[in-house]
């Protein structure tokens, strides 16, 4: 908290700082007027900023939620056409590879003439093979010399081994022209071993299809593997083979581009194959009604700006004015206070006075008593009436002395105590009532447990609100903002026992021993008098009680008072 008080010392003007000058009670007027205007105007027009700001946004993000709905039904509806075209051309290859047409297949010309009759309907097929389950490619169609070809370590042989059927990514192989491969494997019943056919599918059947789904909704659309390489061109990344980007997401994607241009990238794995379609989208869909709710929103901001500026002028001048006549009251009140600091001072002077003359007042009373008694043991000798007489004077001036600084001291603790049977909690209560907005505006919550069947005390009602307040006040000054306050009301033994802790930065050990020290203050200056816990004490004693306190740096401090439920102190001074 010293800190952050410093920190707005440092930065306050002057006239913020010293709100009243006592010399001469003039306040920068005209400077208090421009401060009050632009913190008004920051109140006023800040939530308008931030409401404006937060309805921007919140428009902004319905925009881009109903895009990205717009984007996620595209995308699905052309991935399941993708997936569609793929089932087919798979279920083709499926029903060729037949169970039982293994060995129909690796003899004669039977796998050249399958091959003419798909390439008729599907002119995309680029070449079929026959291969056995030890990976010997037993039959070839096709325009490479393949035949008898192993297989066996080709990774893509495994997996249709394992799974069934495969399809492969775009590549180039022999021919250096893109195609993929689809490859399905079947158990022959004669010859008792999985076998599988495996056909090449030229990749420009992908990118006729791709470009057949594509509408302008879409800027770009194109299909990539799982390391980002392109497996359809791209109208902004490049042709087929080209590397786009390794997908790090599955879904939809918003980017601002170089240009400032705001790109949405939609991003979806197609099942069953080593594809993702993406989907690029440069423009919003509803463009016009964002614009049209920007300029009303500007409009609507503007309006609130002007109309408080005008407010506010009209205000700050009303309250310039009342705070011209304030001032000239607070001039008053700052004096009387002053006046009673200086009484305070007086008192505080008056009381040290008379100790301080009481130990030498006595010491002289001490050594005339013995000068009297050593006259009375002597006989007569020249002068001794003179010192008798001299002796008796002395007695005469230290009694005078004895009645002035009793005097001062009277002066200094004055103040009648008025006995009355009191409820301890009900004290609490009506103090913490006082300081009911103080500790609504530091946001400290005070947690009370007090005794119920506590007996009646007999004290002074005025002076325990006294104590407690100066108590609760200093725990309050002492967490700033958002703390606990813990009050407990207990009996023990003969005596009533009131705990107040508070959770603020505690006591350092070094400043504990003077805390109940007259003018001893660890506030800064002007924030306190240091008589606060001095005066607390003196009343508590006076009341014949007791106070301690308990405090850790970090943790809290906790001031323990305890009261008599008979004050023998009081009745004793009363005699």
């Amino acid at each position: 908290m010293k800190k952050q008080d410093a920190f707005f010392e440092k930065f306050l003007p002057k006239s913020l700082k010293s709100l009243i000058d006592p010399g001469s009670g003039k306040r920068n007027y005209k400077l208090l007027r421009a401060i009050l205007a632009v913190t008004m105007l920051a109140i006023s027009i800040g939530p308008v900023l931030i409401v404006a700001g937060l309805g921007y946004r919140n428009y902004g993000d319905l925009v881009l939620k109903a895009e990205d709905q717009q984007l996620e039904w595209q995308l699905d509806g052309k991935v399941k056409s993708i997936k569609h075209m793929v089932k087919n051309l798979r279920s083709v290859v499926q029903f060729t590879a037949r169970r039982d047409r293994y060995t129909e297949l690796i003899e004669g010309d039977s796998l050249e003439n399958l091959f003419l009759r798909l390439k008729q309907q599907y002119p995309f097929f680029a070449d079929l093979g026959v291969i056995d389950e030890t990976g010997i490619q037993q039959a070839y169609v096709g325009p490479y010399e393949l035949q008898g070809a192993n297989y066996q370590e080709e990774k893509w042989f495994g997996e249709v081994s394992d799974r069934g059927v495969y399809i492969s990514e775009v590549y180039t192989g022999y021919r250096q022209v893109p195609h993929f491969a689809i490859a399905v494997s079947n158990y022959d019943p004669k010859t008792r071993q999985v076998w599988t056919l495996r056909a090449t599918i030229d990749a420009s059947t992908l990118q006729q299809f791709v470009n057949t789904i594509k509408t302008n909704a879409s800027d770009d659309l194109f299909l990539i593997n799982n390391q980002g390489v392109l497996q359809t061109s791209s109208a902004y990344y490049g042709d087929t083979l080209s590397q786009f980007s390794a997908p790090s997401f599955y879904g939809i994607q918003h980017d601002i581009s170089l240009e400032g241009e705001y790109i949405f990238r939609a991003i979806l794995q197609i099942e069953d194959t080593p594809w993702a379609l993406v989907l690029i989208k440069k423009r919003f869909i509803h463009q016009a009604d964002w614009k049209n709710f920007q300029d009303k929103l500007s409009l609507i901001v503007m309006a609130c700006i002007v109309l408080s500026v005008l407010v506010i002028c009209l205000l700050v001048s009303l309250l310039t004015g009342l705070i011209s006549k304030v001032d000239d009251l607070q001039i008053a009140m700052l004096k009387e206070a002053e006046h009673t600091d200086k009484l305070a001072s007086i008192g505080r002077l008056a009381a040290g006075v008379g100790h301080e003359i009481n130990n030498p007042l006595a010491i002289i009373d001490q050594k005339t008593g013995l000068i009297d008694d050593l006259l009375q043991m002597s006989g007569e000798f020249e002068h001794k009436a003179m010192i008798n007489n001299s002796v008796k004077v002395i007695n005469q001036s230290v009694e005078r002395c004895k009645i002035i600084t009793h005097r001062l001291l009277g002066f200094a603790r004055r103040t009648d105590i008025a006995s009355e049977w009191l409820r301890i909690n009900t004290i609490v209560s009506e103090v913490l009532q006082f300081l009911d907005n103080a500790l609504l505006y530091s946001r400290i919550k005070v947690d009370l447990q007090l005794q119920d069947d506590l007996p009646r005390i007999m004290s002074d009602r005025m002076q325990l609100q006294q104590i407690f307040l100066n108590i609760i006040n200093n725990a309050i000054d002492a967490i700033g903002k958002d703390g606990v306050i813990n009050i407990i009301t207990h009996k023990i033994a003969g005596d009533i026992r009131v705990v107040i802790q508070d959770d603020g930065p505690g006591i350092p050990e070094e400043v504990l021993p003077h805390i109940f020290e007259p003018f001893y203050t660890t506030k800064e200056t002007g924030k306190g008098t240091g008589l606060g816990l001095s005066i607390t004490y003196g009343l508590i004693k006076r009341l014949g009680g007791d106070i301690t306190v308990r405090s850790h740096v970090g943790t809290g401090t906790a001031f323990t008072i305890t009261l008599p439920i008979h004050n023998e102190a009081q009745n004793d001074r009363r005699q």
